[in-house]
């Protein structure tokens, strides 16, 4: 694949770090660093702007996890790509999934013209920022200066066609709401055409005419796989590709069925696992119960004899 390489340098300057938020809150905060880039002249409308981002907060947070949070929208701007970055001390709160507060905001903004782009940036950001010793220097940056030298390591690789990372974890979502607005009643569907609408602008439309065939001919276009078996066709799938899958939040197709597969859902799994442990421990339970009951049977025809 021809490639294009380059760092996060390319778009984020000095001027585009607050290396100490005054916000006290996650909105605070995206307002605060989107007025570095109105300063910048990095964008021209920020309410706008900040529209958009908080839409997509309220659709599913973009906290990682780790104390980062990459807050995004795909909005008109006068570059490819605007990014700022903000490090909060006491940290902020935006609902994590380890439910850790975010210490370290990187911001972007990018232009709707340019489909995919995001993706790829998030994709060289998730390989650098899943390093525990990456993220241990971005916190104990001493200053703006050391900040943006840790950042400017970041490296991406832009596809010069463009062929788009995307993430499952999105598609599940837009076909849930696709189900929704099924049955939604009518004062409920504009609010779920505007969520459908944002997760769209987000992935790639060659996916998505996949997705829209699948929809139309099956009514689902993705499915889980579960200890390594597609949940649509009931067939096992490699092992590599579960492995794949299991470790990962890029999207995979079933070689039997041909849907979308993802993993299963952390939540769901956990409840999964809870449950088969309180079933193991009640199944213990009635055990040593039927075992106590043996015994003292066994004790009172000693005592009879």
């Amino acid at each position: 694949m021809n490639l294009r390489e380059t760092s996060f340098s390319e778009f984020l300057k000095p001027g585009q770090i607050i290396f100490e938020l005054k916000s006290r809150d996650k909105l605070e905060a995206i307002e605060e660093l989107l007025d570095s880039l109105v300063k910048q002249k990095l964008i021209s409308n920020k309410n706008l702007t900040l529209t958009r981002i908080m839409d997509r907060e309220n659709l599913e947070s973009t906290a990682l996890g780790h104390g980062i949070a990459v807050p995004h929208a795909r909005v008109d701007t006068e570059s490819q790509i605007a990014v700022a970055v903000g490090r909060s001390v006491e940290g902020l709160n935006f609902e994590a999934p380890d439910n850790k507060p975010v210490h370290l905001i990187i911001l972007v903004v990018w232009n709707p013209t340019i489909p995919g782009l995001f993706n790829h940036l998030f994709a060289g950001l998730a390989r650098f920022l899943i390093k525990p010793e990456n993220r241990d220097r971005l916190f104990k940056a001493k200053d703006k200066n050391e900040l943006y030298a840790v950042l400017s390591e970041i490296q991406f690789s832009f596809p010069r066609e463009d062929k788009i990372i995307n993430r499952a974890s999105l598609l599940k979502k837009l076909q849930d709401i696709e189900m929704r607005i099924r049955r939604a009643p009518k004062d409920k569907l504009e609010e779920l055409q505007k969520h459908r609408n944002l997760i769209r602008e987000e992935l790639d439309q060659s996916l998505l005419a996949r997705f829209d065939l699948l929809m139309d001919r099956y009514g689902y276009a993705v499915a889980e796989v579960i200890d390594g078996i597609c949940q649509s066709c009931n067939m096992s799938v490699s092992t590599q590709m579960a492995s794949a899958i299991e470790e990962s939040n890029d999207i995979y197709v079933c070689e039997n069925c041909g849907k979308y597969l993802i993993s299963q859902r952390k939540k769901e799994k956990l409840a999964k696992e809870k449950a088969e442990k309180e079933r193991a421990e009640k199944k213990e339970k009635v055990t040593e119960k039927a075992e106590k009951i043996k015994k003292a049977k066994a004790r009172k025809e000693i005592l009879k004899k």
